[in-house]
């Protein structure tokens, strides 16, 4: 169990949640917040003065009074009428990743939800009852309306749900896992559905994999480095400390200690007979930790959203007042996706150069063409490599800015809106690409590196190899290799061949600075 402390959660505490599915509680100093802005909502909602949200209409309708007896109503017509979502179910883990986001927002106590409602978010992580959340319909301004509003109405026992393995009406979920609906009180809705946590949810997730996927391509990229006979001289440190951006530096640094020991480095290294390797071998510290720098400003961007209260209007319980504001808006959410779908492009793009120049002979320093024992006969990894290309150009092409985008919506009312959901959306699209990539060039490595023998890669990689070749077999002649290919590419999505390296991998949380 988790304890979550609203304001101070780590990404490594988020990370954790978003892979290992971990329930999640609140700390009491929340729950103190949280039952303090209840108080404060209730003496509105019993009150004379117009405050949106708990005693008018919503959006273009505030100017619209509502009785005290339809206070109630009032929230579920919110939810059921925003339950407009389409599309493909949102990922599981992305999905309880949101919900206990909306937990740790309503635990800065400005939301004025009653501490029942919270606990029955907080139960349904614990409890496995996962709403259905459609992944089409938000424009990540207003919040994010729609998926949010999903997820609302299974805390009213309305919807559909997941829970032990099927998928339920909302009401019957909550049921079989002993957990009672929540009659919405004033406010209640709104705050449950205003906010960035699914659009800040699929950003975190595309971080995660942004940031594991670097570090698998410095694995890769040293052994490409290699594999080709490439030089090591440009992962001097002296080189990386004179231009001082810490990303080069942690990369330069890590693949110096992955190649260390090389008998393939030692063999040509007084001896080169070229002077300069192309930029995809001896630029990766500048290309790669460039990208690393970039997701290091979009973690701390995303940490800070993942512990803000952003719903409207927000309970200012120090000021005893409540004011609307424009904290749903998800524009830091949607420059921080734009960010990470830059990294992902880049990181995908010089590893599919090293990919192209392992299988090309005239770059490649003596390897046979395409990787191919017995070329003519065998086609090796011609069309392996043309794979890794079309990855990396549908990646490229995703990359494209979102957030530049903005639509008036809500007859005019919410007339700028970030696109974040969408932008962060692409984010796991594009993560799977560039998983396949890597593996690709991992498995183009390796068989390079075998044409290498006797001489032997560092320890390091040896280690890497030997768990590469548990799943994968040595591409001794053509066989049908999409399996293969799949296996390389989980291999690199998954932490079996960083560990197997026993190397240390830079961490992202390490390097953020408040």
């Amino acid at each position: 169990m988790l304890k979550l402390a609203p304001g101070e959660v780590t990404l490594e505490t988020l990370e954790r949640i978003w892979r290992e599915e971990s329930p999640v509680m609140l700390d009491d100093g929340a729950r103190e917040r949280i039952a303090a802005s209840a108080q404060r909502v209730e003496r509105a909602a019993s009150g004379s003065e117009a405050v949106y949200g708990v005693n008018t209409g919503f959006g273009k309708l505030a100017s619209i009074r509502i009785a005290a007896e339809d206070t109630e109503t009032l929230q579920r017509n919110l939810i059921l009428s925003h339950c407009s979502g389409v599309g493909p179910d949102t990922p599981r883990a992305v999905k309880r990743l949101m919900m206990a986001l909306k937990l740790i927002s309503l635990g800065r106590g400005a939301s004025g939800v009653r501490p029942e409602t919270a606990d029955l978010l907080e139960a349904m992580l614990a409890q496995g009852v996962t709403p259905v959340i459609p992944a089409q319909g938000s424009v990540g301004a207003s919040g994010d309306l729609a998926p949010l509003a999903h997820m609302a109405a299974v805390m009213m026992g309305e919807g559909e749900a997941e829970w032990n393995g099927a998928i339920l009406p909302g009401g019957e979920a909550l049921e079989k896992a002993g957990l009672t609906p929540v009659i919405l009180g004033p406010k209640e809705g709104l705050a449950l559905i205003n906010g960035t946590q699914f659009s800040t949810a699929h950003a975190l997730a595309g971080l995660f994999n942004a940031w594991h996927a670097a570090q698998t391509s410095l694995l890769s990229a040293a052994m490409s480095i290699d594999a080709a006979m490439a030089s090591t001289a440009p992962l001097i440190d002296e080189i990386h400390q004179l231009r001082g951006h810490p990303g080069q530096i942690s990369a330069a640094a890590t693949m110096r200690d992955l190649l260390e020991g090389s008998e393939i480095r030692e063999a040509h290294r007084d001896d080169d007979p070229r002077v300069q390797d192309p930029y995809c071998m001896r630029c990766q510290p500048q290309v790669v930790g460039a990208a690393m720098d970039l997701l290091v400003q979009a973690g701390q961007t995303l940490r800070r959203e993942a512990n803000a209260a952003t719903d409207n209007p927000l309970i200012l319980t120090s000021e005893d007042r409540i004011v609307s504001g424009g904290n749903f808006h998800a524009e830091p959410v949607a420059f921080a996706a734009d960010m990470i779908a830059l990294a992902l492009a880049e990181i995908g793009s010089i590893s599919q150069r090293r990919i192209a120049l392992l299988v090309d002979p005239t770059l490649s320093f003596d390897l046979p063409p395409f990787l191919a024992a017995d070329p003519g006969l065998n086609s090796g990894m011609m069309i392996a490599e043309v794979t890794s290309a079309a990855l990396m150009s549908e990646n490229k092409h995703l990359a494209n800015p979102c957030s530049t985008d903005s639509t008036p919506t809500s007859a005019n009312q919410e007339d700028h809106v970030s696109m974040a959901a969408h932008g962060a959306r692409r984010l796991g699209p594009m993560a799977d690409n560039l998983f396949n990539i890597l593996g690709i060039e991992i498995f183009c490595a390796i068989e390079g590196a075998r044409f290498r023998e006797p001489l032997r890669t560092s320890p390091a990689l040896i280690r890497v190899c030997e768990r590469f070749h548990k799943d994968i077999a040595a591409l001794t002649e053509d066989r049908f290799l999409a399996p293969s290919l799949e296996s390389a590419a989980r291999l690199a999505e998954g932490h079996e061949l960083l560990d197997a390296s026993r190397i240390a991998f830079p961490a992202i949380e390490e390097n953020i600075r408040d």
